[in-house]
């Protein structure tokens, strides 16, 4: 009978014949039968293979069945196989002994065949049995295993997941309050049923910031984290305090938090928090040796596993990161707002001394100067007053623009005239320099939309940054060429070149070449990048070359343009400067500025063109003489002591003597937000100093908007 599975049954005898009887009794139970001679090599056997039943004959030479069974037992391999005893005769003494020795039958010899049969074949069956219940042991410890890692390996992907969407909310926001919203809602339900996280302010002091409690958190415990909402009580700031500086999680029992009622606030009626209530977490966040702030979580039912605990640590070690970068951020927004601030200030204190400076030249200048010399010295300050007023007014563009706060008119401007504009402009600086100026457009009618202010801006600093890097005596060429829909707008010279190394960082804030210690060439460092942004501020794009140094620079900047066709409305050129009126014989100014020096100069300026001229030093003077002298124009700075410059306006305003004066604001604050300021106060115009004379004289010229009874236009 075939078997597809064969066990192995070993017979022990020195009697060949035996074997011979024993093989073909148990034949037909299909079974692998191993022959033995003695007893020693039965015990070789058993080393080398697994039987299911030992059939051992008592009476051997050498090593008798008895002795062979001992020792068979005391192999761990077979110390639990069963063996028959085969014996021609059995005694008492005998079998108690083959018993102890751990014999399970006795079968005399000779044997009956259908009882050894039946006998042997209960043992396989039984062996096959055993077999099998090993394999499917083995099976369902290896299901089990494959199971738990199939388990741990989705709880991984979970936590990953988790871990990645955590990140990404933590990282959202740079908003120190929004950080930690999200750290709450991360942590509820996610690590636990109720969330608060508390964070030190500026003075070193615990505030709740925000409150997490998920529909699951008992309702015993909601009104006590609800009261960590109000504020820290000490004790509770004392735990969060301890885990800050242990810079690891303390856990604690809940009721913990109970205890930790503040004292300033209404008694609460605390429920009485069963005895397994969930565990408390205060969790520190810590950057570096920056102490942030923790969190304060409650787990579920039964505490916090091994697994959340190492969760919670990942969680918690991102979202100190997070806040770390949110309050770098808040910081540095916090500088920069300063410095912003400290810019406006310091164009505002620049300009102040400015003014004087420049009303003083203008005054020297209508004196008719014979001596040479002293026209010269007059013509380089007047000079070196616009140079220092161009650097100020640069140096506030680059601070608006890189905020964002700069804002271009687009209107249709003609190629000519912006380069008209930009040529005048750089004029006075390339004639000081001794440079030839060659400018080649096309002749035809090329328009482009921006603001004609801000674009002669930018290739007047080019044409500023060629003149200063070209050696006197050099050329400076101004080209212009249509490709296709785009306006090519070159600036070029026969200067000192850019090497190749600082090429990619020209256009970078405050970038400059290799400057020596004598800083021949000077300047801040902005021109070009106040160029870029205005550039793209116009939707177009600025390149430069250069083939290195010595050999001179090419700067490109690229605008949408167009040809006018036959018959199109042209913008009109720049106007014709108007002859400025003569002062009415009795017209009367009021000035009103903190510094002398810029009050005097230009009383004595304005005198010198026929006007009646009074000072004041402050608000409250202004509105004595206003009373006194009725003038027919005020000028006022806006930064003056004690009454603003915009108050003055408004109360000059209100009073019959000044309600339909001529008021001019002429103020070293020039951005926006002051022009609005002014507007709205009243005045008429807003100059910045150090103001053009001549403007300034023409404004002076005019006669007032017609005004209601309120003072209004």
């Amino acid at each position: 009978m075939l078997n597809p599975d064969p066990v192995n049954i070993l017979i022990v005898d020195d009697l060949p014949e035996k074997h011979v009887v024993m093989g073909s009794i148990l034949e037909e139970l299909g079974q692998n039968l191993v022959s033995a001679r003695s007893g020693r090599e039965a015990l070789r056997l058993i080393l080398e293979m697994e039987f299911a039943v030992i059939l051992l004959d008592v009476n051997m030479p050498d090593i008798d069945g008895l002795e062979t069974a001992g020792l068979i037992r005391q192999y761990k391999k077979s110390s639990q196989t069963p063996i028959l005893f085969i014996t021609a005769y059995v005694d008492e003494a005998q079998a108690a002994k083959g018993y102890a020795l751990g014999a399970v039958d006795y079968i005399s010899s000779p044997v009956v065949p259908g009882v050894l049969r039946s006998k042997v074949k209960v043992f396989v069956d039984l062996h096959r049995m055993n077999r099998q219940l090993q394999q499917q042991a083995v099976q369902r410890e290896a299901l089990a295993r494959s199971e738990a890692a199939r388990t741990a390996a989705e709880d991984a992907t979970r936590r990953a997941a988790y871990l990645a969407d955590a990140s990404q909310r933590l990282s959202m926001s740079l908003h120190i309050d929004a950080t930690a919203h999200a750290l709450a809602d991360v942590a509820v339900p996610g690590l636990g049923d109720m969330a608060a996280v508390a964070l030190l302010d500026g003075h070193g002091e615990l505030h709740c910031r925000c409150l997490k409690i998920s529909g699951s958190a008992d309702p015993a415990v909601g009104p006590v984290l609800l009261e960590c909402q109000r504020d820290l009580s000490p004790s509770m700031a004392a735990l969060v305090r301890d885990a800050m500086l242990a810079r690891e999680i303390a856990f604690l029992p809940a009721t913990e938090l109970c205890a930790a009622q503040p004292a300033a606030t209404p008694p609460v009626e605390w429920p009485e928090l069963p005895a397994d209530h969930e565990e408390m977490a205060v969790c520190p966040l810590v950057a570096g040796e920056q102490q942030l702030g923790a969190l304060i979580l409650f787990g579920r039912a039964g505490g916090f596993a091994q697994v959340d605990v190492a969760l919670l640590s990942e969680v918690v070690g991102r979202a100190s990161i997070a806040m770390e970068n949110a309050r770098l951020y808040t910081l540095v927004q916090e500088a920069d707002r300063r410095k912003n601030e400290f810019l406006a200030m310091l164009a505002h204190e620049l300009r102040n001394p400015l003014a004087p400076i420049r009303n003083a030249v203008h005054i020297i200048h209508g004196a008719q100067v014979a001596d040479p010399t002293v026209a010269w010295a007059r013509d380089v300050i007047a000079r070196q007053v616009d140079h220092m007023s161009r650097m100020v007014d640069d140096l506030l563009d680059v601070s608006r623009i890189v905020r964002g706060k700069v804002t271009v008119h687009m209107e249709a401007v003609r190629l000519s005239t912006l380069c008209e504009r930009a040529v005048e402009a750089s004029s006075p600086l390339l004639a000081a320099r001794q440079q030839e100026l060659i400018v080649d457009i096309p002749g035809e009618a090329i328009v482009l939309q921006g603001d004609l202010v801000r674009l002669s801006q930018v290739l007047s600093n080019l044409l500023n940054n060629a003149s200063k890097f070209t050696d006197p005596g050099g050329k400076i060429s101004l080209g212009a060429s249509l490709q296709g829909d785009e306006l090519c707008i070159t600036v070029s010279d026969t200067g000192q070149g850019i090497e190749a190394e600082f090429m990619p960082h020209i256009f970078d804030l405050f970038a400059q070449g290799d400057q020596a210690l004598d800083r021949a060439q000077g300047g801040l460092g902005i021109g070009l990048t106040l160029v870029k942004h205005l550039v793209q501020l116009h939707q177009g794009r600025v390149e430069a070359y250069s083939e290195g140094r010595g050999k001179g620079c090419r700067i490109c900047v690229y605008f949408p343009a167009r040809v006018a066709g036959e018959g199109a409305v042209l913008p009109a050129g720049p106007a014709p400067k108007a002859a400025r009126p003569a002062p009415a014989a009795s017209r009367k100014i009021l000035v009103v500025d903190d510094l002398p020096a810029s009050a005097d100069t230009l009383k004595v300026l304005l005198e010198l063109e026929g006007y009646v001229v009074r000072i004041a030093n402050d608000g409250a003077a202004a509105l004595t003489v206003a009373r006194e002298f009725a003038p027919d124009v005020l000028i006022l700075d806006i930064g003056l002591p004690g009454m603003d410059g915009f108050e003055v306006a408004r109360q000059l305003r209100s009073s019959p003597e000044s309600r339909d004066a001529l008021m001019i604001a002429l103020t070293g604050y020039g951005e926006a937000e002051s022009r609005q300021r002014s507007q709205h106060a009243g005045f008429d115009h807003h100059v910045v100093k150090p103001a053009d004379i001549d403007y300034l004289l023409s404004i002076v010229s005019q006669q007032p908007a017609a005004r209601n009874a309120a003072g209004e236009r």
